[in-house]
């Protein structure tokens, strides 16, 4: 049912943790499932440094959250903005469809941390 890469990036997070002092963070959740992602993020010259995620959710939700922030560090904010959840998908080599929706959250969870970014060091 999952990839190799997948059951890795389950069993052997990684991105899994909190940032203290986080520049940005996002949470996304799915009601119907109840898989909820958290993305922090650190961003130095406008390259996102650090990232790390907190996931409540299912072996897709957990691997989707580690490969997004994979595809994600050393990225510009811009850069990191264009991922797509077919991206985090292909980093997996593959999701179940019924799954696709984690892949969908973690790029929600990201779009909000880099927006939480950007609200606080607009002023």
């Amino acid at each position: 049912m999952y990839t190799e890469k997948t059951i890795k990036h389950f069993r052997e997070p990684k991105f899994a943790g909190e940032i203290k002092n986080a520049d940005g963070v996002g949470e996304v959740g799915n009601a119907r499932c109840g898989d909820v992602m958290k993305m922090f993020i650190k961003v130095k010259n406008g390259i996102i440094k650090d990232i790390k995620f907190q996931t409540y959710g299912c072996i897709a939700a957990i691997a989707s959250s580690d490969a997004m922030c994979e595809l994600a560090v050393g990225k510009t904010l811009d850069e990191a903005l264009k991922i797509t959840f077919k991206d985090v998908i292909n980093q997996l080599d593959d999701l179940p469809q019924i799954k696709f929706h984690c892949s969908v959250l973690g790029t929600a969870a990201l779009k909000k941390a880099i927006e939480n970014y950007k609200k606080k060091h607009s002023k």
